[in-house]
């Protein structure tokens, strides 16, 4: 694949080691925020209602939804996890000696459930 100007401006700020670390981190909150908004959408829940379930605000939803927060406890991971009928798994791996521009694709869009109006019982 031709890499784009994007690209090499990217492998260009990433040889510093400050700014590597901050991309990758900013790539892990990223990720923990799509799998939760993506964890709610499949279980047909909005903000508010997954809120109500936790006993906490809307906003702290959004909060834990945005690619910006890294503030992310287990304890509440735990939490949003039980009310979305899923599980928390953290994995520790092992350091790449460059950090990787492009990665496989993964997909987090969740269609919303719609009823089955073949059913009627």
């Amino acid at each position: 694949m031709k890499k784009t100007n994007f690209d090499r401006y990217l492998e260009e700020q990433l040889a510093d080691p400050a700014f590597a670390s901050r991309f990758k981190q900013a790539g892990e909150a990223w990720d923990v925020a799509l799998q939760i908004a993506a964890a709610r959408t499949r279980a047909g829940l909005s903000q508010g209602e997954l809120a109500r379930r936790l006993k906490t605000s809307q906003q702290q939803i959004s909060r834990l939804e945005s690619p910006g927060y890294e503030g992310h406890s287990l304890s509440m991971l735990r939490r949003v996890a039980a009310a979305l009928n899923v599980r928390v798994r953290v994995r520790f791996e092992r350091e790449t000696q460059s950090p990787r521009v492009a990665e496989k694709a993964t997909r987090y869009a969740v269609k919303p459930r719609t009823k089955d109006r073949s059913r009627k019982g």
